[in-house]
């Protein structure tokens, strides 16, 4: 059955934190905002903090299949919540450095400059930071950039072994930070400091996701809606090609076309591509806004490792863990002249979290192990490459065609890092490479830029061929850096947003409320 002739100012598709923040700051403006979301909210239930359940049976993935290049299936890293991925993010809310905004050289070729510098983007990370509640403290970080203002909250401090480990490090000569979170520990705040955070849902909803710091304060505002269960499923243009006149919606069991005067997708790097994709038709035969073929192309996911350092005789009894980083290695290595990456702690592994990676081991000799680990990610940049892309099989799956690079850099960190935790006291360092499945910081699908032949959008992520097509999300990446990469998604997002009410003619519905 399909209902036809649903009429909003403006459609965004996906809740995550492109889509949700975009939605929080324009509701005000006036436009009739529908905010579409696939999945439903996260329920708040005792299986959030059960590592069994979250890990091993992977109870807040969708049951969905993703196919590699060599059409094997995959399980993705992705979660359909109202919030996206932040839903069971780590919470860790950093800044590109100023120099990710510019071309690097590395080992493995070439990060290539992004169309706006970190200054264009600063005063919405200010922005940014403040609406998720970071946590941080300045002038730890030899590579951290300039500042506009201080961080909205004093530093999630170090728990005593965490602490005690940073003094080692410094005495090393190595400059332990404290990592910028988004939890909330403002006064009479939610958050109870315990050992789920990084890739649990949080069951008391202290989390800084785009839940609860977007979407559900945009929901305040009467011109905001939410469908939820809600899949887009192509969005339709005009005959010509230059407008997109609806999108076609799975929801309520119905086929729906909703039309409005503006559309933004932000489903994520892998999904918004594939939506393009799947909405090609006579006017864009390779799939929509694709005039350049880059739709799809130069997908990054980072280059990630687990690292558990292990004292043998030492008990670890921290809970939460993750309040320490290490950039020393960001800008170039020892021995080595290139970016090697960022050192971060993880939230503190448990057994349960353990045993879906290693099956065979005993329970009791994993948590032996966990009760004496520090627990590491190690991540290095992925560089954009055209091969590897987001593209859809003839029967309409993803399919994911990504072969790592800049593995040199990565191995550099890994024995880098073993290395200093080796001084640190730490003797026995176990090591997780990470493969496809470990997406949850993709992107680089629908790069923005200058040039309309080698981008899909442009510096405001408006689409280059599609007037009324925006994309915020991580898709606009034109490299991946070395950080986390939800509070650059967040400041764009703002940037954007900004814009849109600078020009009202840009935004229908805005100049009526004007």
């Amino acid at each position: 059955m399909k209902e036809h002739n649903q009429s909003f100012d403006l459609v965004i598709i996906g809740s995550g934190v492109g889509g949700g923040v975009l939605a929080y700051a324009l509701r005000h403006s006036g436009a009739r905002i529908l905010l579409l979301e696939r999945g439903d909210y996260l329920p708040q239930e005792a299986e959030n903090w059960q590592p069994s359940q979250v890990f091993k049976h992977k109870r807040y993935k969708k049951a969905e299949d993703w196919l590699d290049g060599r059409g094997q299936p995959f399980q993705p890293g992705v979660h359909y919540f109202v919030g996206g991925n932040t839903k069971v993010y780590g919470a860790a809310l950093p800044r590109f450095r100023q120099h990710d905004f510019e071309a690097i050289e590395h080992e493995g070729g070439v990060s290539p400059a992004w169309p706006i510098r970190y200054a264009e983007l600063e005063p919405y990370y200010v922005q940014a930071e403040q609406l998720f509640f970071v946590h941080g403290q300045p002038g730890l970080d030899p590579t951290e950039p300039p500042r506009s203002a201080p961080y909205p909250f004093p530093a999630v401090p170090h728990e005593p072994y965490i602490g005690r480990l940073a003094q080692r490090l410094g005495e090393l000569g190595y400059h332990p930070y404290l990592i910028p979170m988004g939890v909330d520990l403002r006064q009479d705040g939610r958050c109870i400091r315990c050992k789920t955070c990084d890739g649990f849902p949080c069951q008391v909803l202290a989390k800084a996701d785009a839940d609860i710091c977007a979407v559900r304060p945009a929901l305040e505002s009467p011109q905001v809606t939410l469908w939820t269960g809600a899949y887009a499923r192509r969005l339709l243009t005009s005959p010509d090609g230059r407008q997109v006149t609806a999108v076609e919606v799975e929801h309520g069991g119905q086929v729906k076309q909703v039309s409005a005067g503006l559309y933004v997708v932000s489903c994520g790097a892998a999904n918004s591509a594939a939506l393009l994709l799947r909405s090609a038709n006579s006017a864009h035969p390779n799939g929509l806004s694709n005039a350049s073929g880059q739709v799809g192309r130069n997908y990054m996911v980072h280059n990630n490792t687990a690292l558990m350092a292990i004292h043998p005789f030492h008990t670890n009894p921290t809970l939460f863990q993750k309040t320490l980083a290490v950039n020393d290695f960001y800008l170039r290595g020892p021995d080595f002249p290139y970016p090697m990456g960022n050192l971060q702690m993880l939230g503190k592994l448990q057994a349960g979290m353990l045993t879906a990676a290693q099956p065979l081991v005993p329970t009791p000799i994993l948590q032996a192990m966990a009760d004496r680990s520090v627990d590491w990610w190690v991540m290095s940049e992925d560089l954009p490459q055209p091969e590897n892309r987001v593209m859809l099989t003839s029967d309409g799956r993803i399919q994911v065609h990504w072969k790592p690079n800049n593995r040199v850099a990565h191995e550099q960190l890994i024995e880098a890092a073993s290395d200093m935790l080796r001084l640190a006291g730490f003797p026995l360092i176990l090591v997780q490479r990470m493969g496809i499945d470990t997406n949850s910081h993709q992107c680089g699908t629908l790069r923005f830029g200058s040039d309309p032949a080698t981008s899909v959008l442009d510096p405001y992520c408006r689409s280059h061929t599609v007037p009324n097509l925006l994309v915020v999300d991580s898709s606009f990446f034109p490299s991946s850096a070395a950080m986390n990469p939800a509070l650059t998604i967040a400041a764009q997002a703002l940037r954007v947003a900004q814009q849109l009410l600078g020009k009202p003619a840009l935004l229908p519905g805005a100049a009526v409320a004007a």
